[in-house]
C-alpha cells in the first residue's frame, strides 16, 4: 500500500474537501481523486461519501482512519530513528579496560548527555569488526588493521596510538627500571594470555616479537585479568605488556610496576573505522575530540609496517 495514498486519505478526512487536501499536500485535485480511487479499489470498499459540500467518511472510512494514522505515525518514527543524531552512536571499543574505552569515556565526560553506546565485539577480529560496521551492527570500531583489510564502503582514521608499557612484579629483574628499551626484553618471557590466532592483536605481537627478538606467548588458559596480576606478583621472571592508557587494578600488596618502553616506543595503533559518508554528529564530535585531546604520539614510535594510516597530528 502506497504511503502517499494513505497520507492523502488522512488529509481528506481532516479537511473534508479534495481541493483543500490537494492544497495541503501540494498536488492537484485530479491527483487526489486518482489516489483515493486507487485506495478504494485496493480495499474494495467505499471510504468517502461525496456530497455537494465536499466529502465525509463512510462507516468503513471511519473504521479505517485510525489505522491509517497509526501507519503514518510509525513511518515518521522509523524515519526519525535512522536520521543522523536521532539515536545514540554505537561504538565498539573491543575491551572495556583498554585505551579506546578510556578515550571514549573521556569524550563522554567532556560532552555530558551525548547519545553514546559503547559495546565490545571482543570475539570478532578486525575484518569481522569492519563488516559489522559496514552492516550497521555498530557505527564505528577501534582496530589495528592493514589497508588491504578495509572493505569498500569503510573509511578509516588512525586516531589513538597507545604506547606499550612493561608490567612486572617487584621481584622481576627489570622492576627497578624507570624506562626499558624493547631490545632489553630479549630473553625475558612475556606472557599475554588471550591472544587468539587470526586476530589483529596476534599479528601485532608477532610483528613486535620479530622486530626485536622477543619471546611473547599466550600459553596456558586465560583465567582473567585478576589471575594475570596474581601471577605477575608471584613471579620473578614473568612479564606482560599493557597500553599506557589501559586501566588495570590490583591489590596494593602486589606492588606491580608499569615501566614505559622507549628507543623506540612500540605503540598499538587503534584505527577508527566508520561507514563512508556517515553524518552522525556524535561521530564527528568524537573524531574531532580524539584529534585534539587524545594522547600525543611519541617521537620515536614503532608500529608494524602493515598498519593502515598515519597517526593524527596533534
Amino acid at each position: 500500500m502506497d504511503i502517499e495514498v494513505l497520507r492523502t486519505f488522512v488529509a481528506i478526512a481532516g479537511a473534508g474537501q479534495f481541493q483543500a487536501a490537494a492544497d495541503e499536500l501540494g498536488i492537484s485535485q485530479q491527483a487526489v481523486s486518482k489516489r483515493m480511487a486507487a485506495l478504494e479499489r485496493h480495499l474494495d470498499v467505499t471510504l468517502l461519501v461525496r456530497t455537494s459540500r465536499g466529502s465525509r467518511l463512510s462507516l468503513d472510512g471511519q473504521v479505517f482512519l485510525p489505522h491509517a494514522k497509526k501507519v503514518l505515525a510509525a513511518v515518521v518514527q522509523a524515519e526519525q530513528a535512522v536520521r543522523p543524531g536521532s539515536r545514540p552512536l554505537r561504538v565498539d571499543v573491543l575491551h572495556r579496560r583498554i585505551s579506546p574505552a578510556q578515550a571514549v569515556y573521556r569524550f563522554y565526560r567532556s560532552h555530558p548527555g551525548t547519545g553514546l553506546d559503547a559495546v565490545t565485539l571482543g570475539e570478532e577480529n578486525a575484518v569481522q569488526a569492519a563488516h559489522a560496521v559496514l552492516e550497521g551492527t555498530v557505527d564505528a570500531s577501534f582496530r589495528a588493521l592493514s589497508a588491504d583489510q578495509v572493505p569498500a564502503g569503510i573509511s578509516t582514521e588512525r586516531l589513538l596510538d597507545a604506547p606499550l608499557e612493561l608490567l612486572v612484579g617487584p621481584c622481576h629483574p627489570l622492576a627497578g627500571a624507570h624506562r626499558v628499551r624493547p631490545a632489553d626484553l630479549a630473553g625475558h618471557r612475556i606472557w599475554i594470555p588471550g591472544i587468539r590466532p587470526g586476530t589483529e592483536w596476534a599479528a601485532f605481537y608477532r610483528s613486535l616479537s620479530e622486530a626485536f627478538g622477543l619471546s611473547i606467548d599466550a600459553l596456558g588458559p586465560h583465567f582473567g585479568d585478576e589471575a594475570l596480576m596474581d601471577a605477575l606478583a608471584d613471579s620473578s621472571s614473568l612479564a606482560t605488556l599493557v597500553g599506557s592508557g589501559d586501566r588495570y587494578l590490583w591489590p596494593e600488596t602486589h606492588d606491580l610496576r608499569r615501566i614505559p618502553l622507549h628507543d623506540p616506543t612500540p605503540v598499538y595503533p587503534h584505527v577508527l573505522m566508520f561507514r563512508e559518508g556517515d553524518r552522525h554528529p556524535v561521530l564527528t564530535a568524537l573524531r574531532d575530540h580524539l584529534r585534539t585531546a587524545g594522547p600525543r604520539t611519541p617521537h620515536d614510535v614503532w608500529t608494524p609496517d602493515w598498519v593502515d594510516g598515519r597517526p593524527a597530528d596533534r
